[in-house]
Order: structure tokens, then sequence, then C-alpha cells
């Protein structure tokens, strides 16, 4: 929610309402006579989805994936069982074996690929977007890629998804902001892997929200804390390159750090509900037990926001830790308890159950599948869908306090915002990075990439 959008939908006679205001804290302000007809928000008005099992049929939407790793190779068994009349024809990795597994797999799923729709290199993205007849993108590299071939991909006029986060670095941000306002100018689909955005539970939830169940927000809280995660040594067959490649999400100049990769799903569902944007932010983290790479293994950060209200934003990959993966969102009347779990809820501040998702009458759809079926609905229905922008600034807040944990410094908005900090090599090719050192990572208080205006 962007606070214009909010003050012009709000319809309260003219009268600016600062964010977050519910109705109940407006409406006991005034007396029974004068007091203002409040509107709430219906489900259309919110743009909240149709929630369908099945998108429509229609003619057939030739994709192409771009990435084809587990996360792409998974993306596009979810966009081939999103409805009828989809196929995926062209592949595109720097991997060939990544990418022959993922042939077998598409094949086994009755989506056979021809040899020569299968192309590999750091340009092969391009060769793909060149094909007159792909409608579809599906964009699933490692995230420092993303800025760039987001861009192209939306120049080529191609509808696209693209997992998140959306970039590494304010550069790569400005560049998706961009290129997102010109998708949009296009009348191009865009749906991101926020997955999130496309459950039910949370929608009926964030209508609450925005209806003013829990009054005037003040303050809420974002966490992705869980064990390990995936890594992998470097073999001696292995260039630099190859290595960072295979093992990229513990690398930072191509996966962000895991504050940026899981974390992120947390800060936009918090930027979402709330449609607030952080002042500044502080925060600490460091390296633990991580076995491989140079990111961190535990994040805290302190977002501030305009009139005294903040984010506590948490990520942890250390075994043996509580694991928490939810959302809090804290107003004057109650909290919203967000969860994918399966037991969303609303309660005011001595237990009592305000709202509660009703499972058993509205079942819930695996997001990372309802997503894909959102995706086809809004092509094919003419339905637009543009989630770039919004996942852009949710990434930049999720740089900001990283780079924070990074320095150790208050890292201001305006200063992520305006900054040139770029991470990982100018070109692209297999062989040796210079400036990758293997098990260093940032030390607060030295590291010399904080963030320059």
């Amino acid at each position: 929610m962007k606070r214009r959008d909010f003050l012009t939908n709000s319809a309260l006679l003219g009268a600016g309402l600062p964010l977050g205001m519910s109705s109940v804290a407006l409406t006991s302000c005034s007396t029974k006579e004068s007091a203002p007809k409040v509107k709430t928000f219906s489900t259309e008005e919110l743009g909240m989805y149709s929630f369908v099992d099945v998108a429509p049929d229609g003619k057939l939407l030739k994709a192409a994936l771009v990435g084809c790793g587990d996360r792409g190779t998974g993306a596009a068994t979810q966009f081939l069982k999103s409805g009828p009349n989809v196929s995926i024809i062209a592949l595109a990795d720097v991997l060939k074996d990544r990418q022959d597994r993922c042939r077998e797999v598409l094949k086994e799923k009755g989506n056979e690929i021809p040899d020569a729709n299968c192309f590999i290199g750091f340009d092969s993205y391009k060769k793909v977007l060149e094909m007159p007849d792909i409608d579809v993108v599906l964009l699933c590299t490692p995230t420092h890629f993303r800025p760039e071939h987001f861009k192209a991909a939306v120049e080529a006029g191609k509808h696209i998804f693209m997992e998140k986060p959306c970039a590494v670095d304010p550069t790569g941000i400005r560049t998706v902001i961009a290129a997102a306002k010109t998708a949009t100018t296009k009348g191009l689909t865009v749906v991101t892997g926020n997955q999130r955005r496309h459950r039910r539970d949370y929608w009926e939830a964030y209508v609450q929200v925005r209806n003013g169940i829990i009054g005037d927000i003040v303050s809420a809280s974002a966490h992705w804390d869980q064990g390990a995660w995936w890594n992998k040594r470097k073999r001696p067959e292995w260039s630099d390159m190859e290595y960072c490649i295979r093992n990229w999400f513990n690398i930072k100049w191509l996966s962000g750090d895991h504050l940026l990769d899981q974390a992120i799903h947390n800060i936009d569902i918090v930027t979402w509900f709330t449609g607030m944007r952080p002042v500044r932010a502080v925060g600490f983290g460091g390296r633990a037990q991580r076995l491989t790479g140079d990111i961190y293994d535990f994040f805290s950060v302190d977002y501030y926001y305009e009139d005294n209200k903040r984010m506590l934003a948490t990520a942890r990959q250390i075994d043996g830790c509580d694991g928490n993966v939810s959302e809090q969102v804290f107003g004057t009347k109650g909290v919203v308890l967000l969860n994918d779990r399966g037991d969303i809820s609303i309660v005011d501040y001595q237990g009592n159950i305000l709202w509660k998702y009703d499972y058993e009458a509205k079942p819930v759809k695996n997001p990372y599948d309802q997503e894909h079926v959102h995706f086809v609905e809004s092509i094919r229905q003419n339905k637009k869908i543009n989630q770039a922008e919004d996942l852009a600034y949710s990434t930049l807040i999720a740089i900001q306090g990283r780079e924070a944990a990074y320095t150790g410094k208050a890292i201001t908005w305006d200063e992520i915002m305006a900054s040139n900090l770029r991470y990982g090599p100018e070109t692209y090719e297999f062989g040796p990075l210079p400036d990758y050192h293997e098990g260093v990572a940032p030390v607060p208080g030295k590291t010399p990439e904080r963030p320059v205006m």
C-alpha cells in the first residue's frame, strides 16, 4: 500500500488520514452527529485475486526458463500445471549439467524441449528473448543477474515471472524500478516470487487490517530463523566463477546474503501490510557456524520509521537454535499474527480473538502453485499485475538492513536509495575472481562497503 494510494482511496471527506490510522480511531474523535461515514474497503477495491485453483483456458502460452537450478525447475513445473495450454519451449543457463537435469524433469512432466532451444552461456538469456514465439519468461537465476535479465525481458515485451529478491545492491534496484515502470507502460504482467502475497489467508488478514481492526499501526516484526542451509565446497576442477555459481546462496555478490534471499519474504509482508518505508536502519550480524562462502549466518535489524514507529527483523541459519518464520503487525487495538503454518489470526492485547481465518471453509492452495495460476490468469484475462516495483522496494529495505549490519553504522533510506554500491564482477566469464575471498565476511566497523551517495 502506497501512502498516496491510501489517501486517495480513503475518501474521507478530503481529510488527510495518517498512514495506519483506523476507522475506529477516526470516529472516536467525533460526535455521533458529526462523525463522517468511514469507507471500508472491499476485496475488489484492494486488488485481491480470484484464488481460482486453475487458470482459465486460452491460446497456447510459450515460456522460456532462464536459470535451470532447483528453484527454476520448480517454477517451470508450477507454471506447467497452472492451467491448460501452457508450455516451456526454451531453456537458458550457464551450467549444462543443471540444464540437462531440468530437461529430464520437464520431460517427465510431458514437456520435451528440443536441443536447438537449449542455450548455454552468460548471454544465453539474450538468445531465448530473441525467439519471437516466446510469450513468457521465467527469471530464476542467482539474484545478482536479475536486474539485467528483467530489463532485457521488459525491452523484449515478454510477460515475466521473476523470483525474489530482485537485486543484491542499490544499483540493481534502480534498474528494476526503471524497468518496472516500462513494463507498466507496455501492459506487461509481472509476477514475483514473494508467494505470501498469493496466499488467501494473508490476503484476508490484510483486508481486515486495512479496514481498521487493529487500529493505528505502531510497530511490526519480521522473522526467518531456521537451521543451517545448503552449501557446496569447492572442487579442484571448478574455477572461482563456477564455484561461486554452484554455491551461489552462500556467496554475497550472487545472493545478497540470506537477509535478502529468505527474510525478504517477511520484510515484504510488513511493508505490504503497513505501507511504510524506514527512515533509517541499525543492525548487527555475524558468522558463527557457516561452512562455506562469505555471508553471515545471523542478522538482527532495527528499522525506524516516521512517527517513532519501528520494525524488528531477524534472520538466522544456525543448527540447534529455535526456529521462527513469521510476521506480526501491532496496532493500538490488537496484533495480526501471520505465518504460513495455517493459523493466521488477529487478537487484542487481552488475548481475545478478533478474527481468525477459516481454513476449513477456504483451504489455502500451495502458494508456489497459486502465484503461477495468478500469473497465467492475469495474462489471459487482461487483469494487469505488476509486482516488480513493490518487490524492488522491499528488497531495498532488506539491503538497507544488511548494510547496516555489515558496516555497524546507521544507514538512512535516502543514503541507500542513492548509493552507487554494486557487488560482483563487471564482466562474466569462467575463471579466477581476484576480488572474491572464500570465508572472508564483512567486519562491522571496518568493512569498506559502506554505501556512498
